[in-house]
């Protein structure tokens, strides 16, 4: 069952930092170094300053990126800078964003929710995990003891009753608001009432949780919570190091938007696509679909419209040409994948990674790892591809949430890179104790 609490968070006190947008940040895992140095610019008091805190080669183990984060953080408690709610709380937040031209809003909210191993109850992840970013991010919760940046977590509402339940309640109400670097608006509302709050804990209560972005923090919150057991610091069921912060939004919201993650491939030399062609036509139904950036998106607009797994496009660099390639049958991912399942052997970027990209170009690789990079727009596609900054281009399609659902259930993890939800959640709108 999914354990939803309400918490005393703590958010910027307005009347000391003024805007709002001035003291945000993105996560910590997609804040380049440019983009740092914009938001340490912004505000003397934005997040990234414990979220990400400048490392300097005269740290030591006593005084460090951490323990700066820690110093600042309750600097700014007792400043006044950041206060605690008042009563305990969710936060309904709205996200509005624009993704290929067209208007999108994202809803959900913000809780507590009780921490149980990926392993075990109903907490699924879809992505694999690596150790540098959660040890990265265990030290900075004992440091600071409390969440900065939220999961982000998903839940079956077909009929979105928990969100509109939440909407009804802030109907007339004023939200705190942010806009990030990319221009996304963020709207937040605190909500105190109780019973309201027992309402939302009971409807979630059946539901699993699928994470959607956040499972290096989720694992380390874990982790967390059981280093603070080990000490004895872990007094009952209710203590907050057995919680984490969790953005919940319904899987039927009309917002919520996994982008496709396309692949940019160097390592194929004077690849064309005839010599393609020749190499990937046994599995493969092959149309040709011209060249520029017509024949780009055109094929793009073939494998949107199509809606299935098994189609991709395929552009090589050298003489600007585009296919569009289908698989042919099961049989060659059935041989190449036999562990996994069927709906994982079906995904696109499986199909891409698996036969694609590791048995079919094997020899033209001459056995090395092709060289990738990963980019989400058209646009984008077609500025790389303009510039000659790969190879081969591979249009991808998305995987939608019921991908999601069906692998990451059975705890089947997706390939990397299968999912990109946009947009990324903004950190520092309000903070989780944990300690």
């Amino acid at each position: 069952m999914a354990d939803i609490r309400a918490f005393r968070g703590w958010r910027y006190n307005l009347a000391r930092v003024g805007e709002l947008s001035a003291v945000i940040a993105p996560p910590y895992d997609i804040v380049v170094a440019e983009l740092h140095e914009v938001l340490l610019s912004r505000h003397p008091a934005n997040i990234i300053r414990v979220e990400l805190s400048k490392e300097f080669p005269t740290d030591t183990e006593e005084s460090n990126r951490y323990t700066r984060a820690a110093r600042q953080l309750h600097d700014w408690k007792y400043d006044g800078i950041m206060l605690a709610e008042s009563h305990p709380a969710i936060y309904v937040v709205h996200q509005q964003f624009q993704v290929e031209g067209r208007t999108y809003t994202r809803h959900g909210f913000l809780a507590r929710l009780k921490l149980e191993p990926f392993s075990e109850g109903n907490v699924f992840a879809h992505e694999e995990t690596m150790a540098g970013p959660k040890a990265d991010r265990l030290r900075l919760y004992h440091a600071t003891g409390m969440n900065i940046s939220p999961v982000f977590g998903m839940f079956p509402d077909a009929a979105n009753e928990v969100q509109d339940q939440l909407d009804r309640a802030i109907r007339g109400r004023t939200p705190l608001e942010a806009a990030d670097h990319l221009g996304v608006v963020s709207r937040m509302w605190p909500l105190t009432d109780e019973l309201l709050i027992s309402q939302i804990r009971a409807h979630m209560g059946p539901r699993p949780i699928f994470i959607a972005d956040g499972h290096h923090r989720y694992e380390t919150a874990v982790r967390y919570r059981d280093d603070r057991r080990a000490v004895g610091a872990v007094r009952d069921d209710d203590s907050p190091a057995n919680f984490c912060l969790m953005m919940c939004v319904g899987m039927s919201d009309p917002g919520l938007i996994i982008l496709p993650t396309h692949r940019l491939v160097s390592g194929l030399s004077r690849l064309r696509s005839a010599e393609l062609r020749s190499l990937i036509e046994p599995e493969f139904e092959i149309e040709e679909m011209g060249s520029g950036a017509s024949a780009c998106r055109e094929t793009w607009e073939t494998i949107e419209v199509d809606g299935g797994q098994n189609l991709l496009g395929l552009g090589t660099v050298d003489d600007g040409n585009w296919l569009l390639v289908r698989l042919r049958g099961t049989a060659a991912m059935d041989g190449l994948v036999p562990e996994h399942s069927l709906a994982w052997r079906g995904l696109g970027v499986s199909i891409l990674h698996e036969l694609v990209l590791s048995e079919l170009l094997r020899s033209r690789l001459a056995g090395k790892p092709p060289q990738l990079r990963y980019i989400h727009l058209i646009d984008e596609v077609l500025e790389c591809f303009g510039t000659r900054q790969c190879d081969l281009a591979c249009l991808v399609p998305a995987a939608t949430m019921n991908h999601v659902q069906q692998i990451a259930s059975t705890g089947e993890r997706m390939p990397a890179k299968s999912t990109y939800f946009y947009p990324k959640l903004l950190t520092g709108l309000v903070l989780n104790p944990i300690a």
